[in-house]
C-alpha cells in the first residue's frame, strides 16, 4: 500500500540538479529524499521505500546503470518505478536504459513539467 503522499528518491551527484528536481517535486506535494550517488541510493531505498526514483547515470562509486540493474534484481525493489534523468542522450543509452528496466528516460536539460507529469503518473501506477 502506498502512502498518501508519494515518496520520491532523487539520485544525482550534481547538487544543483538535485535541488532543482527536489524543489519542483516538493511544490507538487511529493515527499522527496536525495542521494548523492549509486551506493547512497541503494542504502536510502531500504530506509525510505520510495515509489519513484530519478536516477542519473554518470555518478561516482556506482553508476545509474548498475543501480537500476541491482534494483530490478532484488524482489523487494524490483517494482520501484525508475526515471533515468541524464545528460546521456544517445540512442544506445536510451536502449540500454530500457534493457536494464527503467520506466522512463529523460535527458538533461529537461522540462520540469514533463518530469513532474511522469513522476505523477508513475507514482499513481499509470503508464507513461
Amino acid at each position: 500500500m502506498y502512502p498518501a503522499t508519494p515518496r520520491v528518491l532523487v539520485v544525482d551527484d550534481d547538487a544543483v540538479i538535485r535541488q532543482l528536481v527536489v524543489v519542483n517535486l516538493e511544490l507538487e506535494g511529493f515527499e522527496v529524499h536525495t542521494a548523492v550517488d549509486g551506493v547512497d541510493c541503494l542504502e536510502m531505498v531500504r530506509e525510505i521505500a520510495p515509489q519513484v526514483i530519478t536516477l542519473d547515470i554518470m555518478m561516482p562509486r556506482m553508476n545509474g546503470w548498475d543501480v537500476a540493474a541491482r534494483l530490478r534484481e532484488e524482489p523487494d525493489t524490483a517494482a520501484i518505478k525508475m526515471i533515468m534523468l541524464t545528460a546521456r542522450a544517445q540512442e544506445a543509452d536510451v536502449k540500454r536504459g530500457m534493457r536494464v528496466g527503467v520506466d522512463y528516460y529523460l535527458t538533461k536539460p529537461f522540462d520540469p513539467d514533463e518530469l513532474i507529469g511522469v513522476v505523477q503518473r508513475l507514482a499513481a501506477g499509470q503508464p507513461v
